[in-house]
């Protein structure tokens, strides 16, 4: 018993304790937008999870949280948005990246910090960004 808890423990990142939003909007809607619902609510009924103590892995990178978008096309229908929180594991090198697959279309992003996974839109140091190059595009088309 001793060896089988050490060798379970061994899988564990415990320095790599993140709680982190796992849910599918395709059976909680809740999914979609955690923020819009008060702190008692989302405690009820969209718990955080703990990823150091429900994921095992033997990666060294250490856990953080993910959010996925999928835009899910389907031939002669309306497209189907389905949010995805999660625990991660394998890290991607950006924080944010496109897919696009023959069926659907998806946003993934990553985060390192409790409950991050909550956020409804792009982090604050891409909207800098996305503002600085707006900025300098609308400076080019006026000149």
């Amino acid at each position: 018993m001793i060896i089988w808890a050490t060798l379970v423990d061994s899988y564990k990142l415990k320095s790599s304790s993140i709680k982190c939003y796992e849910c599918n909007s395709q059976n909680n809607s809740m999914c979609l937008d955690p923020k819009s619902y008060d702190r008692d609510t989302l405690d009820r009924f969209l718990p955080t999870v703990n990823c150091g103590e429900e994921v095992l892995t033997t990666n060294h990178h250490g856990f953080f949280c993910r959010k996925i978008i999928q835009n899910i096309l389907k031939k002669g229908y309306a497209p189907d948005i389905r949010v995805t929180r999660s625990c991660g594991w394998i890290r991607h090198h950006r924080d944010c990246y496109k897919a696009d697959n023959e069926d659907h279309t998806e946003t993934v992003c990553q985060c390192f910090t409790d409950d991050c996974n909550a956020a409804r839109s792009i982090d604050g140091k891409y909207s800098v960004l996305i503002t600085a190059f707006s900025a300098l595009g609308l400076k080019y088309v006026m000149n």
